[in-house]
């Protein structure tokens, strides 16, 4: 199991970008959770296999077709994340 943390900036508020990192975690079979930040990123934490973190994270630099991601970060997560997730959910805006 690997866990990632990931911000991307650009244009990713306001064209679907989090309800389709939903759907794509759901077809990876990815767990955690994504929500959008006041600075108009979009934050993640994504956990599943290693082809999983992979496969998704390449979708998330290329993003929804109205998306244009100008950024992905990736790290490991926080302390404060740091545990298992059983699904991945549709956070509030932080």
């Amino acid at each position: 199991m690997v866990t990632r943390h990931i911000r991307v900036s650009g244009r990713v508020q306001g064209v679907g970008f989090r309800a389709a990192l939903s759907d794509e975690a759901a077809r990876l079979g990815v767990a955690g959770w994504v929500r959008n930040r006041a600075d108009g990123s979009v934050e993640a934490l994504v956990q599943g296999s290693a082809d999983a973190m992979g496969s998704i994270i390449e979708w998330a630099r290329r993003g929804p077709p109205a998306a244009r991601v100008v950024h992905l970060e990736e790290q490991p997560p926080a302390a404060e994340f740091d545990r298992p997730y059983s699904a991945f959910e549709l956070w509030p805006s932080l």
